[in-house]
């Protein structure tokens, strides 16, 4: 099991400790509810060091990953970062959905995968793993750059899908203007192997008001703002223009993995496409419940929850691609069905 350099802060919170992708990591201090309405209507901060690194630097830096992953950094540049895919190069499933920081020298890339997949994209793309080597404390919410503000403007700054290297109190940070909340914020990397990162949490917590917030609210937050999760939406499988992520794809690039089974899926059609499902009461819709139209099995559900933005069921699930906005549907839970329709997604958008 891994653990957080900051471990310790959780803990001393009395934070409820979940293993999450061989990681030990805080599911919630005060309770999931109040911490995604936090988020939505002022401003949390989650440890997200759990999330991988690998870094790539030099000069052939870019074309290596021009050369394996979908999306085209030749549309960005230094100081910027980019969300993108590593397909399976057979039948153009999502081995991993990252977001790539790309620094300001424009030879240094940080490569950001899922907890569970950092192995896979570094023998995929090379370069050095360096997880261990900082802390990184996602700061959300409409209100979250002002409150950053009073402790660390030059993060604050830093805008959206923006990277810069910032400086708190003499300690290097790299701070990126991305999330999965849907809300606005930034994500600070902070060396580890000191009490920096300890330091950097009690003034977000402590001086600036920001509240701690576990993964369970990330994870509703994510699903109301429709984004996807691997090994949910994304995974063995499943291709990117059947997660209704086509635009992440560079098909212009002359080479990637996955480019020749995704062209030939873009030519045939998805036999499926991910959509949005409201449903109503309560009770919440879960992952690999039955999506019914006319009474007939139509998909499933790949992620599921009670929205507590909306106070009703929410939903992503495969479909067919010819089904309309508006289609009534049921979901089949334990005991019944519940009813619902297909909408577009997000289903809650940034309240900032």
């Amino acid at each position: 099991m891994e653990y957080s350099p900051l471990d310790a802060v959780h803990r001393a919170l009395g934070a409820k400790m979940v293993p999450f992708g061989g990681w030990d990591m805080p599911l919630e201090y005060t309770g999931t509810l109040a911490e995604h309405t936090a988020c939505r209507t002022d401003a949390v901060v989650f440890d997200v060091s759990h999330l991988g690194t690998v870094r790539l630097t030099g000069s052939d830096a870019f074309d290596r990953l021009q050369g394996v992953l979908t999306n085209d950094l030749a549309k960005i540049e230094p100081g910027r970062a980019q969300y993108t895919h590593l397909c399976d190069d057979s039948d153009g499933s999502v081995l991993d959905d990252i977001i790539v920081w790309w620094h300001a020298d424009g030879t240094t890339f940080d490569v950001m995968p899922n907890a569970s997949n950092t192995d896979g994209v570094r023998a995929a793309i090379g370069g050095d793993e360096i997880t261990h080597d900082r802390a990184v404390l996602a700061v959300q919410g409409p209100e979250a750059k002002a409150r950053l503000a009073e402790v660390f403007p030059e993060a604050a700054a830093v805008g959206r899908f923006r990277v810069a290297t910032c400086d708190w109190h003499g300690v290097t940070c790299v701070v990126a203007g991305t999330g999965y909340t849907g809300e606005p914020g930034v994500e600070i990397a902070i060396p580890a192997g000191s009490d920096a990162a300890e330091r950097l949490w009690s003034a977000v917590t402590e001086q600036a008001g920001i509240a701690p917030a576990g993964l369970g609210a990330r994870d509703t937050l994510r699903l109301e703002a429709g984004l996807p999760l691997h090994g949910h939406e994304l995974g063995a499988g499943i291709t990117s223009l059947q997660a209704d992520l086509a635009w992440v794809v560079a098909f212009d690039k002359p080479s990637f993995r996955g480019r020749l089974a995704l062209l030939a899926e873009r030519e045939a059609g998805p036999s499926r496409k991910l959509r949005g499902i409201a449903t109503e009461g309560r009770r919440p819709p879960r992952a690999e419940s039955a999506v019914l139209i006319d009474g007939e099995v139509a998909g499933a559900v790949t992620s599921g929850n009670f929205s507590p933005m909306l106070g009703h069921g929410i939903a992503l699930a495969f479909l067919p691609p010819d089904v309309a906005d508006g289609t009534a549907v049921e979901v089949e839970v334990r005991g019944g069905r519940l009813t619902g329709q297909v909408v577009a997604t997000p289903f809650v958008r940034s309240g900032g």
